[in-house]
C-alpha cells in the first residue's frame, strides 16, 4: 500500500546517540508531506484526465467501428446496385436484340410478300398486255377486213317503190 501524506506527517523515529537534527528533519518531512499531496493531487487529477480520455477514446473508438461498418454497408450496397444494374443492363441489351430480331425478320418477311407481289404484279401485266394487245389486234384485223368494203358498197333497195 503506498505511502500517504498522514503516513510521512505521523511517522516517528527512534532517537539514537547523535542522531539528525530534529527540527531540520520536521521541516524536511513538512516539505515532502506538501510535495508529496501535491503530487497525489496531480496524480488524482491526472488519472481523472486519464480516465476522461479513456471514456473519449472509447466514444471514437465506437464511432470509427461505426463508420466503418457503415463503410462496409455503403459499399457492399454500391457494389449490390452495380450488379443489379449490370443485369439490367443485360436485359435491356437482349430484351432490345430480340426486338430488334423480330423487326428484321417482319421487314424480311414484309420485304419478301413485296417481291412476291410484285412479282405476280408483272406476271398479271404481261397477261393483261398480251390480251390488250390481242384485243386490238383482233379489233384492227376487223377493221382491215374487206367486209367494211363491201358494206360502203351495198345499196339499199328503194322504198318507194314498196310504198305504191
Amino acid at each position: 500500500m503506498p505511502l500517504t501524506p498522514l503516513d510521512i506527517h505521523n511517522k516517528e523515529f527512534n532517537r539514537g546517540f547523535r542522531g539528525y537534527d530534529e527540527d531540520e528533519v520536521n521541516e524536511f518531512l513538512d516539505q515532502v508531506i506538501k510535495d508529496y499531496e501535491l503530487v497525489m493531487r496531480d496524480k488524482k487529477e491526472l488519472e481523472g484526465r486519464v480516465s476522461e480520455l479513456t471514456d473519449r477514446l472509447g466514444h471514437f473508438t465506437n464511432i470509427e467501428e461505426t463508420l466503418n461498418k457503415s463503410i462496409l454497408i455503403a459499399q457492399e450496397a454500391a457494389e449490390d446496385v452495380k450488379r443489379n444494374a449490370e443485369k439490367e443492363a443485360k436485359l435491356i441489351i437482349k430484351e432490345a436484340e430480340k426486338n430488334a430480331d423480330r423487326i428484321i425478320n417482319e421487314a424480311l418477311s414484309k420485304s419478301r410478300k413485296i417481291a412476291m407481289d410484285i412479282e405476280e404484279t408483272k406476271k398479271q401485266s404481261k397477261v393483261f398486255r398480251t390480251r390488250f394487245k390481242m384485243l386490238i389486234e383482233a379489233q384492227l384485223e376487223m377493221l382491215n377486213n374487206d367486209d367494211w368494203d363491201q358494206l360502203m358498197d351495198y345499196e339499199m333497195p328503194a322504198l318507194e317503190e314498196k310504198i305504191d
